[in-house]
């Protein structure tokens, strides 16, 4: 499916965040409507569960949540307005709310796919905290670590991806009715966690709430995987695709990483014509590389420069425009030997959301 869950704060197809409860518990929540004009995306909401909160915490929770001002994060960016709020696990939740699965953490689930291919254990995937931060470009520290704040903000991708479900609904046919499937997945369950040093204090959620810690290795269980039967959706990848983040800015502006499993997104249902050519309105680009804002010569410059670097690493071997009386296409002739390699089955079904602003890259 298309990458559907983009900066919250301009996406006209991302609805204001949601705090309420029933019988059946308490969700934070924030739904990403279905593009109209686009038959291929479908809606989904993407939840955190609250019902670990204490009822102090519940209540000074819906205390911040009434004092939510979007309009004026719009202004100051989302890690700049959330500063307001005092309490750090409040700040973070919404935080993880607003940049679910952004650009180092779809590189993130890309490595563990990979992973688990090489590993050849089905959906459970082991690895070690330090093979996962040097994949991601990283540097080491001089004694073969990483800083802190890098080890930090990975448990805190890992346990957003953990706990953060998706919601959306597949078509079900029953005779002549047509009802839902509604399907509720997190990206990843961490199974387990391994602490090198048994003496040390370290409490996964307490960590990505409060603290600044990393477990040095994981078991998760990736809830989107398919296996090699490829029943359900999948995305082929191919290895060639890099994670390494781009150093020095914020996740956001990896717009190359976005282009590329978006394409690569696309591939699951649009046929290449020719083997190699890809068309795709120029409107969904923009919206799903997050190139929204009022400035459309910026908007329109870093998305050609965007291409050129993937012509440049040899994923595209070209692009152009092709006009049209409502709207504009790009054509894109792929690489499909670097971009899709099909002895490579990487799942990835879930939307895609960018973030404006970030604690640390």
């Amino acid at each position: 499916m298309a990458s559907s869950s983009l900066d919250p704060l301009r996406n006209p197809d991302v609805q204001d965040p949601v705090l309420w409860s029933d019988e059946d518990g308490r969700y934070l929540e924030m739904r990403v409507d279905a593009d109209p004009l686009d038959p291929t995306e479908i809606a989904v909401t993407r939840r955190i569960p609250l019902d670990s909160l204490k009822a102090e915490e519940w209540a000074e929770l819906k205390c911040q949540y009434d004092q939510l001002n979007l309009k004026s994060y719009t202004e100051q960016g989302i890690a700049q307005g959330l500063e307001k709020i005092k309490d750090r696990r409040i700040q973070r939740m919404f935080l993880a709310l607003f940049t679910f699965l952004n650009p180092r953490q779809v590189g993130i689930v890309l490595f563990l796919y990979r992973e688990a291919a090489h590993q050849g254990t089905g959906p459970e995937v082991y690895f070690r905290s330090n093979d996962l931060l040097a994949s991601l470009g990283y540097s080491r520290t001089r004694d073969g670590g990483f800083p802190s704040k890098l080890r930090s903000q990975l448990n805190r991708d890992l346990v957003a991806l953990h706990r953060t479900e998706l919601v959306f609904a597949r078509s079900l046919k029953r005779g002549n009715k047509v009802g839902a499937d509604v399907v509720v997945k997190s990206i990843l369950r961490i199974k387990r966690y391994q602490i090198d040093n048994v003496p040390r204090d370290f409490d996964l959620m307490k960590a990505a709430d409060y603290t600044y810690e990393l477990a040095d290795a994981y078991t998760v269980n990736l809830e989107f995987f398919e296996g090699p039967g490829r029943t359900g959706d999948y995305v082929l990848f191919a290895d060639s695709i890099g994670i390494k983040q781009s150093l020095g800015n914020g996740t956001k502006s990896d717009y190359r990483l976005k282009l590329i499993v978006y394409l690569a997104s696309r591939m699951k249902w649009d046929a290449l014509r020719d083997g190699q050519y890809l068309v795709v309105s120029r409107h969904y680009l923009l919206k799903n590389l997050d190139l929204l804002g009022s400035n459309s010569t910026r908007n329109t410059d870093i998305f050609w420069r965007t291409v050129d670097q993937l012509k440049t690493g040899g994923y595209l071997l070209d692009a152009k425009e092709l006009p049209g009386k409502k709207n504009v296409s790009i054509e894109f002739q792929i690489n499909p030997l670097k971009l899709r390699n099909h002895e490579q089955d990487m799942p990835l079904t879930t939307p895609l959301t960018d973030e404006e602003g970030q604690p640390i890259d």
